[in-house]
């Protein structure tokens, strides 16, 4: 199942479990339960630690690996063959179970072993999501710490039916003892912030406590890592406030134009971006929302929980999300066929009708990377031409089920109450108006700046993004902007880290000359 190199790798970091790990299999006839019965074996194969037992009775979901501490009998299970992006999934489950050290904080370990109760958590997901590791993870180290807590991955792809009976139309999909915990990216942080009714409660009192910074860094994408390195390597008290540490980038499939990387994946660079910045003393206080800015002497911000830090100086680096077509129907129809991933939750729509809203090139390389998946594509462009490069355009154009229709004004989704059944667009040319049978719409529209809750407090372009000059000054002084927010041009990873470094030495200019 495994290649050689794999096999070795994998024996290589399974030299560090201490305790014994069961694998348990349940298997059907099918091929993929050969899958699973295989990678079983070649990870039992690998470690005297691994032990590997069948009992198709033991699980309820066929094919399937259970993962097992023997020492403190958790239970951690995969529904299906976890490869793809589950694969590190699946080593970081063994690991843990077996003993090797979880890399979270000793207070958050202790705090999911005082969880109290029984939390059976199901995990829906495509092997092609990146997001969805990132959530499968942090339910495996709960399940790994704590025996009241398990966890089962489960391959959407796989257990269709299961999925269409629950109408799950966007991963990941958590489940909670049955009913429906949450939907899309979540933290371990906010995982445990919503069992642990008082966490909130006792961050924010932590938070307030904290000192005054020099530097306070707004947001954990690509310009607000490289701002607290570049400002901790001056020597100044820096913080960084993230909601989610690494932005949009942890949803970021491919990477191939960050310079002197050839290819690298979202989840990938967020975590090398991490553990850059753990590398200074800078302050990471991730699953926070920054709700207001003000300056009365120093730089206030106030966050979502209460609590209110200061700083001399404060870097905005809040990012972007994708822009929503905003029409009737798309919020109601929202994880119910609209979807904004392509790559997260394709594999959801396999043999079926989808559209994609935008001829740019994120919309025609979803259109692109869709049509492996689904049964047809529909790509509606407001504009008479597309905006996309003339590759993808011609890539696009020799797939067999694409269609391309311009000058669409998309004006309604429409559905049944529970899943989308269409869309609506009106021919800009003609004024005709049509309707198109799908399952499913993604949206591909650009992007727009997380700056609401800004407005009022530094000055904004009519777009929404953070004014700044040549080196990150806002309209206020001390407060500085990078990134995707602000009105740098063209939006790109590099060109957002370069922005977070200018604003990082704007900064300490600014502290030294007063």
């Amino acid at each position: 199942m495994l290649d050689t190199n794999l096999k070795q790798q994998l024996k290589t970091y399974l030299q560090n479990l201490k305790t014994q790990v069961e694998l348990v299999v349940s298997l059907d006839d099918s091929a993929k339960a050969a899958e699973v019965n295989a990678l079983a074996s070649d990870i039992a194969e690998l470690s005297d630690l691994v032990s590997l037992r069948r009992d198709d009775n033991a699980l309820s979901r066929k094919p399937a690996m259970l993962v097992r501490s023997v020492a403190n009998d958790t239970h951690i299970t995969f529904a299906g063959v976890p490869l793809g992006h589950e694969f590190t999934s699946l080593v970081l489950a063994l690991l843990h179970s077996g003993g090797h050290p979880i890399k979270v904080s000793a207070d958050t370990i202790e705090q999911i072993r005082q969880l109290q109760g029984s939390f059976a958590f199901e995990t829906y997901v495509s092997l092609s999501c990146q997001t969805c590791p990132e959530v499968v993870q942090a339910l495996n180290i709960m399940s790994a710490i704590n025996p009241g807590i398990t966890n089962v991955m489960i391959d959407g792809a796989m257990f269709q039916q299961e999925v269409a009976d629950k109408n799950i139309m966007a991963v990941p999909s958590v489940y909670l003892n049955g009913e429906l915990f949450s939907q899309g990216a979540i933290t371990l942080e906010k995982i445990i912030q919503k069992l642990d009714v008082n966490a909130e409660k006792r961050q924010a009192e932590a938070l307030k406590n904290k000192a005054d910074f020099d530097v306070l860094v707004v947001g954990g994408g690509p310009a607000g890592a490289a701002a607290s390195i570049y400002a901790a390597r001056k020597g100044l008290n820096t913080g960084i406030v993230a909601e989610r540490f690494g932005g949009q980038v942890a949803d970021t499939v491919g990477i191939e134009n960050f310079i002197s990387v050839q290819y690298t994946e979202g989840p990938k660079l967020v975590n090398s971006l991490e553990a850059h910045v753990r590398e200074y003393n800078v302050d990471i206080m991730n699953n926070q929302r920054a709700v207001t800015l003000r300056k009365d002497g120093k730089v206030q911000l106030e966050l979502q929980n209460g609590a209110v830090l200061k700083s001399k100086t404060v870097i905005l680096s809040p990012g972007a999300r994708w822009r929503e077509m905003n029409v009737p129907g798309e919020q109601e129809y929202r994880g119910k066929g609209v979807a904004y991933c392509p790559h997260c939750d394709g594999p959801l729509f396999k043999g079926k009708k989808v559209a994609v809203i935008g001829g740019g090139n994120s919309g025609i390389e979803a259109a692109i990377d869709l049509a492996g998946i689904v049964e047809h594509v529909t790509v509606l462009e407001f504009a008479a031409e597309l905006r996309a490069d003339a590759v993808l355009v011609k890539k696009a154009n020799s797939m067999g089920n694409i269609t391309i229709i311009t000058e669409a004004q998309s004006t309604e989704v429409t559905g049944d109450g529970t899943r989308v059944n269409g869309i609506n667009y009106t021919d800009r040319k003609t004024g005709d108006k049509h309707h198109i049978e799908l399952a499913g719409i993604f949206v591909q529209i650009g992007l727009v700046p997380n700056t609401e809750w800004l407005r009022g407090a530094v000055e904004l372009s009519p777009r929404g993004e953070i004014i700044v000059d040549e080196r990150g000054q806002t309209s206020v002084p001390g407060v500085f902007a990078a990134g995707d927010a602000t009105t740098a041009p063209y939006k790109q990873i590099i060109i957002a880290m370069g922005s977070g470094a200018n604003a990082a030495l704007g900064a300490f200019d600014y502290m030294i000359r007063n």
